[in-house]
């Protein structure tokens, strides 16, 4: 039973229920270890190959290049640690965005403190990573860039042909944090030049603790291990694999590639409305990020005056965020929306609205209304409490 409205996509997904059914067999009756030699292990090993295909043909890659993981975040930090300490031969030069999520920046970090020379880019007020200042960024020691495809806050989408071009021409790997961007827009990595990308199958109603890698294959990535063990995914990632799990991510992505199309039209049909309708009734609001080149789901707005925790309290039975999931519990203003130059005021005063799959118009209309009812409540209290007395 649904409990209130929600808007909060872009932290987490719902389980959509025809990835649950896809998965009950293998929660139950087909418990086997795929690795093991024996029928059990063979029905289980059958469907991780099923599931395997079907992540691969959502992003145009060859099921051999997927290496199944427990989320983006490992994901990230296997292809920014696994490949630059395999490529620190060439060069020790790694080239990044400051809007990147914490998952890509914090490896970066380990990186730098092992010798490695890392160069975060800025970005303009929308929030768009440009690739000429990326070319003028490059060097003769480069060996790995990484740009999200799709920004967890403000859904900007990163020009990732022109960025893939440029790394090829050079002989640089591109990396991509593609979680938020998986299922919800188009990805080629083929066409936009990805050497390496990030997937989590709950950002496309599939279950928690599962991911994927994508690593090319030709002209082969190189990458060392992080987890050793057994040498489970060709060596690249051992530990059992979460059978059920990944069955769930590749029926997550067939029915992504079945629907896509329409559901990236129906979803920025009703975000646009729900802009419209919160603007209609707070019309100072402030949209952060591109607004057109962004998420079709997503929304990222600042109320002035407001602080957005405190109006996140006021909003009832509406789930929002004031702030990537993954950081929330952090009391600083986001490192993304003060790298577009947002002051700490606008910063804490924005809320991230993630539409999704389950989302109807009424869920919209209601989500209006309340924003608009908490902004008037709360102003009128902060007038109220500057008034002398």
């Amino acid at each position: 039973m649904r409990t209130g409205i929600y808007l909060d996509n872009h932290a987490t997904t719902p389980l959509d229920p025809r990835v649950l059914e896809a998965m009950l067999p293998f929660l139950t009756e087909h418990f086997g270890n795929p690795s093991s030699n024996h029928p059990f292990g063979w029905i289980s090993r059958e469907a991780v190959e099923k599931a395997r295909e079907e992540v691969a043909a959502l992003i145009n890659a060859a099921p051999d290049e997927i290496v199944f993981t427990s989320g983006a975040t490992e994901s990230n930090n296997l292809a920014l640690l696994g490949a630059a300490r395999a490529l620190q031969g060439r060069g020790r030069h790694i080239v990044s965005y400051v809007t990147e999520h914490k998952a890509v920046l914090d490896p970066l970090k380990v990186l730098a403190s092992e010798g490695f020379d890392v160069t975060l880019l800025p970005v303009g007020r929308d929030g768009v990573p440009d690739p000429g200042l990326l070319a003028h960024s490059l060097r003769p020691d480069t060996v790995l860039v990484s740009v999200m495809a799709a920004n967890n806050e403000i859904g900007v989408l990163a020009p990732l042909e022109e960025i893939g071009a440029l790394c090829a021409e050079r002989g640089i790997l591109l990396h991509t944090d593609a979680a938020q961007a998986l299922g919800k827009v188009p990805l080629d990595v083929r066409r936009a030049g990805v050497a390496l990308a990030s997937f989590s199958a709950h950002k496309l109603y599939g279950p928690r603790g599962v991911g994927a890698l994508f690593v090319r294959r030709r002209p082969r990535v190189p990458l060392r291990a992080l987890i050793h063990g057994g040498g489970h995914e060709r060596g690249v990632r051992s530990g059992t694999l979460n059978t059920p799990g990944i069955v769930g991510f590749g029926a997550a992505c067939r029915i992504a590639a079945e629907e896509m199309p329409r559901e990236m039209e129906r979803t920025r049909a009703l975000r646009d409305r729900l802009l419209q309708a919160i603007l209609a009734r707070v019309p100072d609001a402030v949209l952060n990020g591109h607004p057109e080149r962004r998420l079709p789901g997503n929304l990222n707005l600042s109320f002035p005056g407001v602080e957005g925790e405190s109006l996140l309290m006021h909003m009832g039975d509406v789930a929002v965020s004031s702030s990537s999931a993954c950081t929330s519990n952090l009391r600083e203003p986001s490192h993304v929306l003060k790298a577009l130059g947002l002051s700490d005021e606008m910063a804490f005063a924005a809320l991230r609205f993630g539409i999704g799959r389950f989302n109807t118009e009424e869920d919209i209309r209601r989500a209006a209304e309340r924003v608009g009812e908490a902004v008037s409540a709360l102003r009128a209290l902060g007038r109220a409490a500057a008034r002398p007395d």
